[in-house]
């Protein structure tokens, strides 16, 4: 037995095991930082805080800079270690995730714009209870998503895209309910906009938190379910209890 081979060998896979764990951490401290941001601006809103909006859109840099190391980071893996298999899955999970949570923090940097366009013009007091009641739910997948990949959960993966649709249908619901009241009075028309606005950015942020749900289960399971119907996925989610 070559000895000095072996401990070459064993080097070079505790080099790569450290590699792929430092991937994981900052995913999930790029991930720490988008939360932190959208409830920052979320709670602008409530307490009419143009300072506060607007530095959420000054961080913003902040998230890109995570992308762009998170890119370099995988890059460098699949071109000096060529993982394979959970290795390989994990470093597409990584680069998949990192792409939605720099939306995730676009999505915020967008509700802040439009937070400041309610301070400037006078804010609406219709619409806040739906942005509080849809961002709490958003907040919450995004936590489990992100919770889900820490702990390459795939149950929890798939209760998040169970709360996707209950966020949906709450939005849908909001929707309805500002059109109605513009019509009712046109001069409400511009601040309920800015409200209608912020709700779809936050309907955007759940579909990214269910985007890296489904990125969880395929690094899990090895199973591409992005273009699978619920009902499957709740059969599958019964079927592992």
């Amino acid at each position: 037995m070559d000895i000095t081979n072996d401990r070459h060998t064993q080097h070079i896979s505790r080099q790569f095991n450290e590699e792929l764990e430092s991937l994981r951490t900052r995913l999930l401290a790029m991930g720490g930082l988008v939360e932190r941001h959208l409830s920052e601006v979320v709670e602008a809103l409530i307490e009419n805080d143009a300072t506060a909006a607007e530095q959420v859109r000054a961080n913003d840099h902040a998230v890109n800079d995570f992308q762009l190391e998170l890119d370099e980071a995988c890059t460098h893996v699949l071109a000096r270690r060529q993982p394979t298999a959970s290795d390989l899955r994990l470093v597409l999970a990584v680069t998949r995730t990192t792409s939605d949570l720099e939306r995730m923090g676009d999505e915020s940097n967008k509700i802040a714009r439009n937070v400041l366009h309610l301070i400037e013009n006078g804010q609406s007091s219709r619409g806040v209870a739906e942005i509080r009641n849809i961002s709490a739910r958003v907040r919450l997948m995004s936590r489990n998503a992100l919770t889900a990949f820490a702990r390459m959960d795939a149950d929890t993966a798939r209760q998040v895209l169970t709360e996707d649709d209950e966020v949906d249908q709450h939005y849908r619901s909001a929707m309805r309910s500002l059109v109605t009241f513009m019509m009712e009075d046109p001069r409400a028309i511009s601040p309920v906009l800015n409200v209608m606005w912020i709700l779809r950015s936050l309907e955007r942020v759940g579909d990214h938190a269910s985007n890296i749900a489904e990125s969880v289960i395929y690094l899990v399971e090895g199973a591409d379910v992005r273009h699978v119907g619920k009902s499957s996925l709740q059969r599958d989610a019964e079927d592992n209890l």
